[in-house]
């Protein structure tokens, strides 16, 4: 697997992935039966950490 994600786009990826767990895990953001959408913020973060998205590969979209 070869980078595929600029060091830009994986600050912006854990931002929002923290932003999604805080909203799953109810810190600052009201309880609400949508709450659980919330726990897709690991993907960014995981994809973030690794530098690789497989969409990415398969759109053939390179950001470095």
């Amino acid at each position: 697997m070869t980078r595929n994600i600029g060091t830009t786009e994986r600050v912006i990826r854990v931002v929002i992935g923290l932003v999604l767990i805080a909203f799953a895990m109810h810190w600052g953001f009201p309880d609400t039966s949508w709450n659980w959408i919330g726990w897709i913020g690991v993907v960014p973060i995981v994809t973030a950490v690794v530098g690789f998205c497989p969409l990415y590969s398969l759109l053939g979209i390179s950001t470095p």
